[in-house]
């Protein structure tokens, strides 16, 4: 069972805004037996739209389209939907009508007559309910085709894609099971790891995919398999995970769930009843954004102080002024008195800081860009650990918060 993902809007083709709407339906769609072919993102555009639902259909069972469900005249993509079921006739459904003036209501906003519009879908259409929002999915059948058209907002779809779509594909269609399993390892790299399990990887059966994938320091590999039977899919992959374990058993250092590592952070807190604490300086916040993704975060994790610069340090984190001027700010010795500081200020179990040169100047500093310091503290323990993340900026910062996360977890466990 395959399906094509096709996200409609001239804002993410231009770089506007990312597109997470289509990691999130993929890896939905994974879990339930339905492997996603191909992902499409095309304009606000008819001929577009008409072309790329054509060509959809000729190749996948499933079709998933998101985007243009606005009431906006550059919102085409009912219409335009319509057209390729050469359905010109609109069915207006008043519980939406009344769902969309609750929604107003509650925000003392006017019910307008463009809105009625959302109320109104092509007669093949079935009505999905959107509950978040104000634009309804679409679900079409014809041709032994699939088509389900969703807003674009990220949480409208998310809400549409769990509680609507995919209860129906499964009750539609026999899917197959699709099983991942993914090993750690650390301190080789992709080619090498090749080379030694190269017999390994040649004699895999067909319905078993082995992918390199690789990132700063480490590799994963990720076996997937595909069949009808699950009980035989996770004997088979357990095996094929024993015999990696044999080959390569000094680098590996563990199997990953494919959990972020800020909800496995989480989940380590909460199983042991301990409290985080963060103070970042070339984060900017991001580490604390990473934790509180995770819900149910207010649990374990009781702040962080943003110290960007040197006098925030002094009066937030209590970091000595002479530190400063020994050591500069980027340095193990401030990195550490800023963990000590947000833990104290927190009145935390743990705490982490980070302070270091993204670029791309070095401010004052003896430190060459790409530097960070990252400072772990808890009452029994204190490390500091110095990295060189290179350049640009963006991958120094992001290499920053992971580098952190993963600290975390090693330290909690």
């Amino acid at each position: 069972m395959n399906a094509e993902i096709i996200t409609i809007g001239d804002e993410i083709l231009i770089g506007q805004i990312v597109d997470t709407n289509s990691q999130f339906i993929g890896q939905e769609l994974n879990k339930i037996g339905v492997s996603v072919y191909q992902v499409t993102s095309i304009q606000d555009d008819e001929q577009h739209i008409l072309n790329a639902l054509k060509e959809a259909q000729e190749r996948v069972d499933i079709v998933i389209i998101t985007g243009g469900l606005g009431p906006t005249k550059d919102d085409i993509t009912k219409k335009t939907i319509a057209k390729f079921f050469n359905d010109t006739k609109l069915i207006e459904y008043p519980e939406v009508i009344e769902h969309i003036k609750g929604m107003f209501k509650k925000i003392n906003h006017p019910f307008k007559e463009i809105q009625r519009y959302q109320a109104q879908l092509p007669s093949k259409a079935t009505l999905l309910m959107n509950n978040l929002g104000t634009a309804p999915g679409m679900w079409f059948y014809e041709n032994n085709t699939v088509f389900v058209s969703l807003p674009g907002v990220p949480y409208e779809m998310k809400g549409l894609i769990t509680n609507k779509v995919l209860p129906r594909i499964q009750k539609q269609f026999k899917l197959p099971f699709i099983m991942h399993k993914t090993i750690m390892t650390y301190g080789a790299g992709e080619s090498m790891i090749a080379e030694i399990i190269e017999d390994f990887e040649n004699n895999l059966p067909p319905y078993i995919k082995l992918a390199y994938l690789p990132s700063f320091g480490k590799v994963r590999l990720r076996l997937s398999a595909k069949g009808e039977n699950k009980e035989t899919l996770e004997k088979e992959l357990d095996d094929k995970v024993a015999a990696i374990y044999q080959l390569i058993p000094e680098i590996i250092t563990g199997i990953d769930d494919d959990s972020s590592l800020e909800k496995k952070v989480g989940e380590l807190l909460k199983k042991s009843n301990k409290t985080i604490a963060t103070a970042e300086s070339i984060t900017g916040g991001q580490i604390a954004a990473n934790l509180v993704s995770v819900a149910g975060a207010s649990a374990y994790y009781k702040g962080s102080i943003i110290a960007y610069s040197a006098e925030t340090k002094v009066s937030l984190l209590n970091v000595s002024l002479e530190t400063i001027k020994t050591h500069t700010v980027v340095s193990e010795q401030v990195a550490l008195e800023m963990a000590r500081g947000a833990r104290e200020k927190l009145q935390t179990n743990y705490a982490i800081a980070v302070t270091g040169n993204a670029g791309p100047t070095t401010d004052k500093t003896d430190k060459s860009i790409g530097v960070v310091f990252i400072a772990f503290v808890s009452k029994e323990k204190e490390i500091v650990q110095e990295f060189n993340f290179g350049q640009p900026r963006e991958k120094v910062i992001n290499r920053t918060v992971s580098k952190a996360l993963e600290i975390l977890q090693k330290e909690i466990i």
